[in-house]
């Protein structure tokens, strides 16, 4: 399998590109600064510089050629304002799905937020982030074109990973660790009955590999 992660120099991707590499999968990771190449290597990842505010949707789809499975796990950042809740949350994640189908990949993983919501009310920068998630998700999930999966974690935290989570439909609101989510997205990407599903995640006691299983179950 090989893997290509929007936003590869994220916390959550570092560690998904560590997972990925470990279990004998090739692994990219789009940035924007070529100053990070040296991390995703060290990672175990092929680094490709690319800056999805402007990159065209060729550009994009050729960063995804060969590939058999598609992360969108990028975000303007909590120093954001507004207008790149756009760009990024919400545009650059409407573009990677389109290069995503232009380049014949299939699996799509979306790494969204609990309460994403394209109507989702309020004028501080974290509800037009919301809203731009819940836009993004929404284009997502009417594509034919994508076997697609999103997956919404609760509120994250570098505590250490404990491999046991909550995974669902509707969790409930609660933190989690980046840990588990990168454990819970390299599941994800290898159970691709899990495809059609918006998933909430927070911590909890099940396993992952188990939470994954009774997901693609229903």
């Amino acid at each position: 399998m090989r893997t290509v992660i929007a936003g590869g120099h994220g916390q959550i991707a570092l560690r998904l590109e560590r997972l990925l590499a470990a279990r004998g999968g090739e692994v990219a990771g789009i940035v924007r600064d070529p100053k990070q190449s040296d991390d995703l290597r060290a990672a175990g990842a092929e680094p490709v510089v690319l800056d999805l505010e402007s990159a065209s949707v060729e550009e994009v789809a050729a960063a995804l050629e060969g590939a058999t499975a598609a992360v969108f796990a990028a975000g303007a950042g909590p120093g954001s304002g507004v207008a790149r809740k756009g760009t990024v949350d919400r545009d650059a994640a409407v573009l990677f799905a389109d290069a995503a189908e232009r380049a014949g990949v299939r699996r799509y993983v979306v790494v969204s937020s609990m309460g994403a919501d394209p109507a989702h009310p309020g004028d501080e920068i974290f509800d037009a982030y919301l809203r731009a998630k819940g836009a993004a998700d929404a284009d997502v999930r009417a594509r034919d074109g994508l076997d697609w999966t999103v997956l919404r974690p609760g509120q994250l935290t570098n505590d250490a990973g404990t491999g046991l989570v909550t995974l669902g439909a509707s969790t409930g609101r609660g933190p989690v660790t980046r840990d588990d989510v990168a454990a819970v997205l390299a599941d994800l990407l290898e159970t691709p009955s899990t495809a059609g599903l918006t998933l909430e995640l927070i911590g909890g006691s099940v396993p992952v590999s188990v939470a994954v299983k009774d997901v693609a179950g229903n």
